[in-house]
């Protein structure tokens, strides 16, 4: 099938070739087993393995390191590409991606020569963790704590919504550490904890319960992690100071909205794909259905929502490529793109009509990843207040 939409201008020739070559991965190893192993609840370990042979876990990673030393727009235009054929293969690189950014913009260059080389690789998995059961986008309630204790710290506490939490190797905590005087985005540090891939007591004093049971997103391990007096280093806090965990976090997460906008971007796409094949093949009284007017009408608020979304995506990525704030553009990306996902596939179920409510079909599959991309890396309405104050900072009465 011709794909016109979701084009994005100006890329290099070496942009071009690892998008061709990620399109055809997704097309042939991806596609046509995503819903039987989503069905299955079943973690993609030869798709993961396959991603890892074509260099995409060090995709950003810079060539110092190991890694291929792509921008930010490439790994969000790669992640668009997977998130088409399976939305928690990209989940599987995203937290993997947040993590190597924060090293690479935070870390000492001792974490960045111990860490970066092998997650260039794979060889070492990353996950990030800032939600607990009883905060989620608002960090600053945050009660995992680290305590000193004989040179090192002590962490107790209990973080949620972990992905990656089970097959992770490296995982980015967001603690406190602070005695509570002051901001108390002041008194959070991100700290680095090395585990093995696993469920259980992976380590002294370190629990990773169980998978979470979802109704959509599934494949990837989404987790608990549990502390309980876990010993750790001084040396393991990111970039070897504490009480910098808020921005280092808030860093990651601008990136982590162009990657949810991007996957909203790569669904929607799908299912947009989905539609107008069906639309197509689907004849009632005599004529394809996209003959019908209300179809066409819906079609096409359908690509202009996908086009809309992604051109939104690029300007995001871009503008942090060229060293720009862009926490405007990042959530209104984020927010436009996830918004526009989960209205594209419910149209494209309405077009499939009962076979939209069949497991046969892939855009049963599609109808349930969508609603987590509108809570991952906050919320729509968190979205909403961080557009609606930097409008207000840009357009301020003089």
């Amino acid at each position: 099938m011709a794909r016109e939409l979701c084009r994005t201008e100006g890329l290099t020739d070496v942009q071009d070739e690892i998008l061709k070559t990620v399109r055809a991965f997704v097309d042939d190893r991806i596609i046509p087993v995503a819903t039987e192993l989503e069905h299955a609840d079943a973690y993609p370990a030869e798709i993961v393995e396959g991603m890892r042979e074509l260099g995409l876990f060090g995709l950003t990673i810079p060539e110092e390191y190991g890694g291929i030393g792509e921008s930010l727009l490439t790994y969000a235009l790669v992640a668009e590409e997977i998130a088409r054929g399976w939305m928690s293969v990209s989940g599987i690189i995203n937290t993997h991606f947040i993590v190597a950014h924060l090293l690479m913009h935070h870390g000492t260059e001792e974490q960045k020569r111990h860490y970066l080389p092998k997650m260039a690789t794979g060889e070492i998995r990353g996950a990030f963790s800032m939600s607990e059961p009883g905060c989620g986008s608002d960090v600053s309630a945050i009660r995992t704590r680290a305590t000193p204790h004989d040179g090192r710290y002590l962490i107790n506490g209990q973080k949620m919504w972990l992905t990656n939490g089970g097959s992770s190797t490296l995982v980015a905590v967001l603690v406190k550490t602070g005695a509570g005087a002051g901001p108390a985005h002041r008194n959070l540090t991100t700290f680095l904890v090395d585990k093995p891939a696993g469920f259980g007591e992976v380590a002294p004093g370190l629990t990773v319960p169980g998978r979470i049971e979802k109704m959509g997103y599934k494949g990837v391990d989404t987790t608990e992690l549990v502390f309980d007096d876990y010993g750790i280093a001084a040396s393991q806090i990111l970039g070897g100071e504490p009480g910098r965990g808020f921005y280092q976090m808030m860093d990651g997460v601008e990136v982590g909205r162009v990657n949810v906008a991007a996957r909203g971007c790569g669904v929607a796409w799908r299912a947009f794909e989905l539609g107008v094949a069906y639309a197509q093949q689907r004849e009632t009284f005599g004529r394809p259905i996209a003959d019908h007017q209300a179809v066409l009408f819906r079609l096409a608020e359908m690509g202009t929502k996908v086009e809309a979304a992604h051109q939104m995506m690029v300007r995001a990525a871009r503008k942090k490529d060229f060293g720009e704030r862009n926490d405007l553009e990042a959530g209104m990306a984020k927010y436009l793109a996830s918004e526009y996902c989960a209205q594209v596939v419910e149209d494209s179920f309405r077009i499939h009509g009962g076979y939209g409510f069949s497991k046969e079909y892939e855009v049963e599959r599609l109808y349930r990843e969508a609603p987590m991309l509108l809570i991952g890396e906050g919320t729509a309405d968190i979205q909403r207040m961080i557009i609606g104050r930097r409008l207000l900072e840009d357009y301020k009465l003089r």
